[in-house]
């Protein structure tokens, strides 16, 4: 299947990030979110970072003008349209299986139907559709312009058409897609979360403190970041999402979250997008 248009719903920072990416490599992109804000912020997003590409000679001022094509909606109103629909919204399966329920009803037959989830069951997705052969996971990195990984999972169902199509299409968009299989967390985050819990835990016993943790594995073990610093870019939310679904699917107690990530969660200190988490940033 030729994919032309891409429909990406949610425009928070990932939502944002994949419709970049996939207007830089050419194809009719429009993002939606029932948020007006959201979308006012996706777009002086997506400015900022085409222009830091520029400057650093990342792009073309062909590629650049691309993102000024990005269609911005508070409805799904061309949905119809569109060959491929991501879904970058909040890690909640809920929310995800009401997402793909009405973007079946809304999107023409041949449409494929993506998700950018971390670490929940592409099967159980693909179940809220009439088309689970044509539902399959993208798991794009964040930051998205500069991560080059795509993890592409398939559903039980998933066709091989499906696969190859998004495959292709990743590598249009410059990355390096790597299948993994449905299972929690896939490949990604069930490895990456329980390594931060592992540091939240530390924290939280005094093993040592935020800096000296953090510091030991950018110096000991050549980490670009710490894991307590990577906790606050990826939202600790998100992380607190990816280990209650890795503890209740796969029944071990080795995934349970730490309480201080349970706390601040609870406090709204939820890393970079807050302002706060185990570090302060400046809004």
């Amino acid at each position: 299947m030729e994919i032309r248009e891409v429909y990406v719903i949610g425009a928070g920072t990932m939502g944002s990030g994949i419709a970049q990416v996939a207007a830089i490599a050419g194809y009719h992109t429009t993002v939606m979110d029932i948020i007006p804000e959201q979308l006012d912020k996706a777009k002086a997003t997506i400015r900022r970072s085409v222009e830091k590409l520029l400057s650093k000679g990342q792009l073309t001022e062909e590629q650049a003008k691309r993102v000024d094509g990005i269609r911005y909606e508070k409805e799904m109103k061309s949905i119809g349209f569109a060959d491929l629909v991501i879904e970058a919204v909040v890690e909640d399966f809920a929310a995800k299986q009401e997402i793909f329920r009405k973007a079946d009803g809304l999107c023409q037959d041949q449409a494929l139907l993506a998700s950018n989830t971390s670490s929940i069951s592409i099967t159980k997705i693909a179940a809220a559709t009439h088309r689970p052969e044509k539902v399959i996971g993208m798991h794009f990195m964040n930051p998205v312009p500069l991560m080059r990984l795509v993890e592409v999972i398939r559903g039980l169902l998933t066709s091989d058409d499906t696969l190859q199509t998004i495959l292709d299409v990743c590598r249009r968009m410059g990355k390096e897609p790597i299948e993994a299989s449905d299972s929690p967390g896939f490949i990604s985050n069930r490895i990456l979360c329980p390594m931060i819990n592992e540091a939240i835990f530390a924290l939280q016993e005094g093993v040592g403190t935020r800096e000296a943790i953090d510091a030991v594995m950018k110096l000991g073990m050549n980490h670009p970041i710490g894991p307590l610093a990577l906790a606050d870019l990826i939202g600790l939310d998100v992380v607190l999402a990816v280990m209650e679904i890795l503890q209740r699917d796969l029944g071990e107690d080795k995934y349970r979250p730490a309480y201080l990530l349970r706390k601040m969660v609870a406090a709204g200190e939820l890393g970079r997008k807050t302002g706060r988490g185990f570090y302060e940033y400046a809004s």
